[in-house]
């Protein structure tokens, strides 16, 4: 048994297809066979189930895969403290965070960082909350920005901000005129959500049962740039996180709520056993400077 032979396994346990694995590991579909055979037969266990259709992970099976990928994340370990034993602000930088936070802190985030880093390679990830928390744990990714809490005991986080929530409303709808809007207020309404998979909708969904709203069943996005288009187009009416809201949306109305305002907040999760923590708290300082500045910018939009 080799690192290699457990890259292979991991592969194959994730993707449930040893075609689709050997693709990801470039190497042949018969190689990777081969060697998952010769994994089995020298441990004396049959770790998949295989058929013309699908690949399964027999029992002892499962509890192989865990076991392999604890491994690969100690060995990912040990490479880290030895890459970054001599600059803790150099090698690979890799930072995920989810669609609704990252179209807006990555562009002014990045100049920053390779500012601040120079020797440091940046890799961005964009993906939802699940898969974050599962690269993270994986050590797939050194950090991710999300939306708290993440009730989990081997991550560590630091809160940045609170993303206060608006709701945005077409210019003429009945909602446009006023100044601010009491959540009680959306009793009644219809609001375009999300689609399935966005931390952003379920904490929406939230609002809308607390205070008897109700979700536009016929209607659901992709991605806020496209509930913010429905919006501006008159199909409905939806809640818009502050950091989102910038120059140019003209002929939306976004309007804030009465204290107590919903809101999320967000902060940097990453590893209890990481060996990155300097970069890691020169990160958090980074990302509150910047929602900071965002802020500002919109509050003198607004007054202007």
């Amino acid at each position: 048994m080799n690192l290699r032979d457990l890259h292979y396994l991991i592969a194959v346990a994730d993707l449930r297809s040893f075609v689709q694995a050997a693709e990801r590991c470039f190497i042949s579909q018969p190689t990777l066979s081969t060697q998952i055979k010769k994994l089995e037969d020298g441990l004396g266990v049959q770790i998949f189930e295989r058929s013309n259709k699908r690949v399964l992970l027999t029992e002892i099976g499962e509890q192989v895969v865990i076991s392999a990928r604890r491994i690969l994340q100690e060995v990912e370990q040990v490479k880290q403290l030895a890459e970054h034993a001599g600059d803790p602000l150099a090698g690979n930088l890799r930072i995920g965070a989810f669609p609704t936070l990252s179209t807006y802190i990555f562009p002014p985030l990045v100049p920053l960082i390779r500012q601040q880093f120079p020797k440091a390679r940046l890799i961005l990830l964009e993906e939802k909350t699940e898969e974050l928390i599962k690269q993270l744990k994986n050590a797939q990714i050194d950090m991710a920005l999300l939306a708290l809490p993440v009730p989990d005991e081997s991550l560590q986080r630091a809160v940045l901000f609170d993303d206060e929530f608006l709701l945005a409303v077409a210019a003429d709808h009945p909602l446009a005129n006023l100044n601010k809007i009491a959540q009680t207020d959306l009793a009644g309404q219809q609001l375009l959500l999300l689609d399935e998979g966005h931390c952003l909708r379920g904490q929406a969904l939230q609002i809308c049962q607390i205070n008897s709203a109700d979700e536009q069943q016929d209607v659901r996005a992709t991605s806020l740039e496209t509930l913010r288009q429905m919006v501006r187009a008159g199909t409905g009416i939806t809640f818009m996180p502050r950091i989102a809201i910038g120059p140019g949306d003209d002929g939306i109305r976004y309007i804030p709520f009465a204290s107590p305002a919903p809101s999320r907040s967000i902060g940097l999760v990453w590893r209890k056993t990481s060996a990155r923590g300097k970069l890691i708290t020169a990160m958090a300082g980074l990302i509150k400077q910047v929602a900071a500045e965002l802020s500002t910018a919109q509050e003198h939009k607004q007054n202007n």
